[in-house]
């Protein structure tokens, strides 16, 4: 089981990445239309001015069960072992098994 504190920090990246989603978007897509280079970099601090918890690449994806966020499988929102523990237990239906 993941740390509370880790979830928690997740969770705030998350709402700074929706609350900051739009300003930074815009600024991108101003970068591009913009043609001369002094422009460009008074743009690029304004996108710089932005916490950096709100860029999406800093967000982890997270097991719905055990909050580990390593190994996670993104059409199950599940970590490797707890995937592996349900096919085997058949709790995932069209899931098949293997052992080696």
């Amino acid at each position: 089981m993941a740390r509370k504190s880790w979830i928690q920090r997740e969770s705030k990246r998350q709402k700074l990445e929706q609350k900051y989603q739009w300003i930074r978007r815009s600024s991108k897509k101003e970068i591009k239309k913009v043609s001369s280079p002094a422009e460009k970099w008074e743009v690029h601090k304004k996108l710089q001015s932005s916490p950096r918890n709100s860029a999406p690449t800093r967000l982890h994806r997270r097991c719905f069960w055990t909050g580990r966020s390593r190994a996670n499988y993104r059409d199950f929102g599940l970590s490797g072992h707890i995937l592996r523990e349900m096919v085997h237990a058949c709790l995932l239906p069209g899931a098949t098994r293997s052992s080696w």
